[in-house]
């Protein structure tokens, strides 16, 4: 069946032929509904985008049609209530073809298999559409009547039932996956952490588990890509959605939506203040210059990987203000590596030198032959603020009250590279022991980074000195220390130790 309707690639030409709708619906005397400019489809009534979505005996929507309608209709229509126009659609061409001649059947048949099609591609590649009961009615409907079509050979009800099947399957393992979501750990704080069993100097730190900066690199882009995995279309369309759009439609209003944007974002934050962490803990000069430049060696091996997102927050570790701030460890690292990266992730001119590096990783991807030369992975942040941009400098609907389908090629566009990039297999073997450190390893809150980075190089100016002033008087209030540091005996460095045990680590 789908040799019968060959599929272009999607966004193939970058919004150009394969955008297009050469082949167009007969949309009879509404030449200007949907609106088309140098034969792409700018606009359009949801009434007609909804036409255009569906099948006829001569017509077969562009795969990219339906990948951007289907991704962006969930701003303006729920799916169950698409489900349910798409049916209506569906049973008017039924009837006219219900004639009984033998070539109306061979057109229904024709007909049938198109719309089976249709379900197919709508069904892969957004199932969430499919997780309420209304949907799934809907779809039942609409895939009874379409098995009467061919019910002599019932090969339309094998294919219905196979698609079933995979959907089912598909909303199972996304479920499995919300109840098993990992519980992203929080900078530790005094409540209820147990003090260290060890002295400082004997803890692990990311060294004594992985010395080599490219592997450790490769095992941050395997969590990487794992994590990117779990992100589909619709969540990343929840930037868009979750706004008020000129219907006052809101797809899935459940805040848990966007748990794996958030879920994934807490993950960069995580691995900034990991690396701020493992840098600031150390009261050594020489071995914390050692891990500063062991750092900008993983950071500069995830630049070359294609892994932009972990590279970004391991550089927002090191300009985290408690590492910053170390002028003696900084002058003993050789920086000239580390200006490097920081002009990769220049902000000025909207990360200009960022976007150039991505493109050139987009372009090496596409003519790839190993996985390894594939990998994409954006800084997922700036990625994000691109969507909403695009979102917020362009209106849903068009003066007229038609929707702006313009935006949504390009937002939909967008969304399908970051697609095509999660896709990649990765080609790096886990590390168990590795990514057990860089996701368990405890990582020290704000105000424990400061206090070990002015134990480890004090203040050296009058800001500084008040904040350490004030950091000193928040611990002998906040924290309850051995009774004899608590009468003076012991020196402010040995209760700063015992505080830092309160909020560094429970453990090695």
């Amino acid at each position: 069946m789908r040799e019968t309707m060959p599929q272009t690639p999607i966004f193939s030409s970058m919004l150009g032929s394969s955008c297009s709708g050469q082949v167009q619906p007969d949309m009879g005397e509404r030449c200007v509904d949907p609106v088309y400019q140098d034969g792409n489809l700018v606009s359009g009534s949801l009434e007609a985008l909804i036409e255009r979505l569906v099948p006829t005996m001569d017509y077969y929507p562009d795969r990219t049609y339906i990948f951007t309608f289907l991704l962006s209709s969930r701003v303006f229509i729920h799916p169950h209530e698409l489900l349910a126009k798409v049916g209506q659609i569906c049973i008017k061409q039924k009837q006219q073809l219900e004639t009984g001649t033998e070539a109306e059947k061979a057109k229904l048949k024709s007909f049938a298999a198109k719309i089976i099609q249709l379900l197919k591609e709508w069904t892969e590649t957004f199932p969430y559409d499919f997780q309420d009961e209304k949907s799934m009615k809907e779809l039942k409907e609409i895939a009874h009547r379409i098995t009467q079509c061919d019910e002599e050979n019932g090969t339309v009800k094998k294919i219905i039932s196979q698609m079933t099947q995979n959907l089912l399957m598909a909303l199972s393992a996304r479920s499995q996956y919300q109840e098993i979501k990992e519980k992203f750990r929080q900078p530790v704080t005094d409540k209820g952490t147990i003090l260290k069993t060890k002295p400082q100097s004997t803890q692990k730190d990311i060294l004594s588990v992985c010395c080599d900066p490219l592997i450790l690199a490769q095992q941050l882009t395997y969590i990487e890509l794992e994590r990117v995995s779990n992100i589909y279309p619709e969540d990343l369309m929840q930037i868009v959605s979750h706004m008020d759009s000129l219907d006052n439609h809101k797809c899935r209003s459940d805040v848990t939506k966007t748990y794996n944007l958030e879920a994934y974002d807490n993950w960069f934050n995580c691995l900034s203040m990991l690396v701020a962490t493992e840098i600031c803990r150390i009261v050594k000069k020489k071995q914390r210059t050692r891990m500063v430049e062991f750092f900008i060696d993983v950071a500069r091996e995830c630049f070359n990987i294609g892994n932009f997102n972990s590279m970004m927050a391991i550089i927002s570790g090191m300009n985290l203000s408690p590492v910053a701030r170390l002028k003696k460890t900084w002058s003993k690292v050789k920086t000239a590596k580390f200006d490097v990266l920081e002009h990769h992730m220049d902000p000025s001119s909207n990360f200009c030198n960022y976007r150039t590096a991505l493109q050139g990783a987009a372009q090496r991807s596409q003519t790839a032959n190993s996985s390894r030369e594939k990998i994409v992975i954006p800084v997922f942040n700036l990625f994000i603020k691109d969507i909403y941009f695009l979102h917020k400098i362009h209106t849903n609907r068009l003066p007229n009250g038609q929707i702006n389908f313009k935006k949504f090629w390009e937002i939909s566009r967008q969304i399908h590279d970051f697609l095509t990039w999660k896709q990649v297999e990765c080609p790096f073997e886990k590390d168990k022991k590795i990514q057990t450190y860089l996701l368990t390893a405890p990582i020290y809150s704000e105000e424990a980074l400061f206090i070990a980075s002015f134990e480890s190089e004090g203040p050296e100016n009058h800001m500084e000195k008040d904040s350490w002033k004030t950091l000193r008087l928040v611990m002998r209030k906040k924290f309850k220390p051995p009774e004899d540091a608590a009468a003076n005996k012991y020196p402010v460095s040995d209760l700063v130790g015992f505080t830092l045990y309160r909020m560094g680590y429970s453990g090695s």
